[in-house]
């Protein structure tokens, strides 16, 4: 398994955490926080739970974007892409471009 499969699987996973932790959150401040029992209750160790979902938003979001970036510059290291053995091929490469007009035959030169 290669490292930038490796970043793949992880920037699946941090995204999907991303998208429900953002789907949890209540934009008018009911979310979970309303649902266990108000803002001034303490909950699982935490005392506010829209406090924990926004920085726990914020760190996805920033574990998203390092991922993403690591991931760019595997790729970038990786010389043993297939656009490499193309390049580096001892075949010649055909360089002729096609034309746009029709072919001439004997009746059209007879004209």
């Amino acid at each position: 398994m290669s490292t930038f499969t490796i970043f793949l699987a992880l920037i699946i996973i941090v995204a999907f955490l991303l998208v429900v932790v953002i789907m949890v959150q209540n934009p008018k401040g009911g979310g979970l926080s309303s649902s266990f029992g108000g803002g001034g209750q303490q909950m699982g160790g935490v005392k506010k739970t829209t406090d924990f979902l926004d920085k726990s938003t914020w760190t996805l979001a920033t574990l998203l974007l390092v991922l993403i970036l690591l991931s760019n510059v595997t790729i970038l290291d990786k010389p043993s892409g297939t656009e490499t053995r193309v390049f580096e091929s001892d075949e010649p490469v055909n360089t002729e471009i096609p034309s746009a007009t029709p072919a001439q035959t004997e009746t059209d030169s007879a004209q």
